[in-house]
């Protein structure tokens, strides 16, 4: 797949607290946050962008890490590596995201419930969704303490790394955010989807069944086994929303797709 342009999205930027990113934007009606995955804002993150705009809801992606667009396949294994590499060492130790550490919400959320609070008034609706991916899976979690957050998406949440008992069972948000979220599912019936691979080692079997023990009813587990993953991408199956989607009617990962897009449209386009 060559590199995305981008020229069907509108791009700008917001700053909170003093930290300006961009961020592009696609579509009308109520916003959806989509937090790429590592390394970036690939072209498989933009189709998955592209069909949330389609629905009828404004696709709003901002910019972490990496290169807006950029394949990081399209010039061999080899250099895709190399690039994957360049995104995740300075995300790992920069001090906006918690890699390692358990019962922490990474620092960069605050942005991002800021971003989530401005473009609920931009975009209008009753609230907002977002999905987060791999490294920033748990954040739109996270974000779920702020009661704007109607429809948040975990899609293969791997943080924190998985070197402990301690670290598989538990993802990154500290107790009191969870707490937070807790209550907001019991006394307001909000909903968090998880998806995942089941043989995936980023994220392990412990955390989403940590995600139960804490949410209870209110987390939609969806664990999918290898042979659904589409068998061309170059990762073993990890993606379930971009880079192992086989975008075909009847296939695992599509009705994943097709349930995430179900929520957005349940919760946000109510009156649509």
């Amino acid at each position: 797949m060559a590199d995305d342009s981008l020229q069907d999205f509108e791009r700008t930027t917001f700053t909170h607290d003093g930290k300006t990113r961009d961020v592009f934007r696609q579509g009308t009606g109520p916003a959806v946050i989509v937090i790429a995955e590592m390394p970036g804002i690939t072209p498989k993150v933009l189709e998955f962008a592209r069909r949330v705009s389609a629905i009828g809801c404004t696709a709003v992606l901002p910019h972490l890490f990496g290169r807006p667009g950029h394949d990081p396949m399209g010039n061999g294994k080899a250099r895709g590596v190399g690039y994957m590499l360049s995104s995740m060492v300075p995300a790992c130790v920069s001090r906006e995201f918690a890699v390692f550490a358990t019962g922490k919400t990474s620092p960069v959320v605050s942005w991002l419930r800021a971003l989530a609070a401005a473009e609920h008034e931009r975009c209008g609706g009753p609230g907002v969704g977002a999905v987060g991916m791999c490294f920033t899976g748990g954040f739109a979690l996270a974000m779920s303490v702020d009661d704007r957050m109607l429809a948040p998406v975990l899609s293969q949440p791997s943080m924190p790394i998985s070197l402990t008992k301690k670290h598989k069972h538990s993802i990154d948000i500290s107790p009191a955010d969870l707490d937070v979220v807790k209550h907001r599912c019991a006394a307001e019936g909000l909903k968090v989807i998880g998806l995942r691979f089941k043989s995936d080692s980023f994220v392990p079997e412990e955390r989403f069944q940590f995600l139960r023990e804490q949410l209870g009813d209110a987390f939609v587990a969806v664990e999918l086994e290898d042979d659904a993953a589409n068998p061309e991408a170059v990762m073993k199956p990890h993606s379930v929303l971009t880079e192992h989607l086989i975008d075909a009617p009847g296939q695992p990962t599509r009705d994943a797709l097709d349930m995430v897009l179900d929520l957005y449209r349940t919760k946000l386009l109510v009156n649509a």
